[in-house]
């Protein structure tokens, strides 16, 4: 029955690019490893650390590392199909730039330069594997960080949030419910879907902010919608009229609204700890837990204040009911440096689940 899903996973949900758009080679001169692009204009990503890192699967990971000096809190994120970190690479590097934060990427098993075969649980490993670096290697705190997961990312990003009860919060950029969801608009929950998102994202105490397009002809809006409705943490969410799969990055709104919800989670308060409800199922027990705490409760971010004052700390944005802004502009094509990149390098994860 697991064989059976995990080859339903491998068929029609994951799209690594080929041949991959870059490799990696190591400087003589300081022993480090270094990203090499394929049929892209030079780019000096100086302030990364490119690395590798081994799966409880046994695969091997290329991960990055992008510092920011002024950096309070660190992303840890987990990009979508049809991607690799060569393609996206640029974007990164802005993204750390204009937001103040570190991050840290990673391709999935199969995908660029890591080894193996992606699969649901691989992308598990893999997410956990990038976690434990940041923890380990990094010195981060559970903390300090903050999840972002793009459209095949939610799955992994969501989790993982799962079992970090004292993570900072979580961004879901063109999210699914599931992956047969994403196929056919079914009601139920069947034992052979992936990326169950919908059964995880209730469970998930820390703010969560969701981001979607209006046009979205890989991943309807609905996904998007459903996952918020049903978040403990509501953030504003944003939703970008005329928004497709590939393109919010583009929208001016989108950094507006990311750096105002980093800006907020930013400024949380550290208060008591509460319990919070365990998921009952055999996919998220079989993977222990590996936040490094030996309790399973996380701090409660609504603890100063009667009832009329929670979650006003993280700003008025949370528990909104509404979007964030009439309706959008057109994207700008002077929008900054980021709207260029993307642009660039033609990044466009549309594939999602469907062939």
């Amino acid at each position: 029955m697991g064989s059976a899903k995990s080859s339903m996973a491998s068929k029609f949900a994951f799209f690594p690019p080929r041949p991959p758009s870059y490799d990696l080679t190591i400087d003589e001169s300081t022993g480090k490893m270094r990203m090499n692009l394929i049929g892209q204009r030079k780019f000096e990503w100086s302030d990364a650390e490119v690395m590798k890192l081994r799966t409880r699967k046994g695969n091997d990971i290329v991960a990055a590392f992008v510092r920011n000096s002024s950096a309070s809190l660190t992303v840890l994120y987990s990009h979508g199909n049809a991607a690799d970190l060569g393609l996206m690479y640029h974007l990164f590097v802005d993204l750390s730039q204009q937001l103040r934060v570190n991050i840290l990427v990673y391709d999935y098993s199969g995908y660029g330069q890591s080894s193996g075969k992606p699969s649901e649980q691989d992308t598990y490993a893999d997410i956990d594997a990038a976690y434990e670096c940041l923890r380990d290697r990094l010195g981060i705190k559970e903390d300090d960080v903050i999840l972002y997961g793009q459209s095949l990312g939610s799955g992994p990003t969501l989790d993982l949030a799962l079992r970090l009860p004292h993570l900072r919060a979580v961004v879901l950029h063109s999210p699914i419910t599931s992956g047969l969801r994403v196929i056919y608009p079914i009601k139920k929950t069947f034992w052979f879907d992936i990326y169950k998102n919908i059964e995880k994202i209730p469970l998930i105490s820390c703010p969560v902010l969701v981001i979607h397009g209006t046009a979205d002809q890989a991943v309807d809006i609905s996904h998007g919608k459903q996952l918020w409705e049903l978040c403990q943490e509501k953030y504003e969410p944003l939703w970008l009229e005329g928004g497709d799969h590939c393109n919010l990055e583009l929208y001016p709104e989108y950094l507006t609204h990311l750096r105002t919800f980093i800006s907020a989670v930013g400024k949380q308060l550290r208060c008591p700890e509460v319990d919070i409800p365990v998921l009952e199922g055999r996919d998220i027990k079989s993977r222990p837990s590996i936040s490094g705490h030996k309790d399973t409760r996380r701090r409660s971010m609504d603890c100063i204040g009667g009832a009329a004052d929670r979650r006003q700390s993280i700003d008025r944005g949370l528990k909104g009911r509404r979007s964030f802004a009439e309706p959008s502009e057109k994207p700008r094509n002077s929008f900054d440096r980021l709207g260029e990149i993307v642009r660039l390098v033609g990044l466009c994860n549309v594939d999602c689940m469907k062939a």
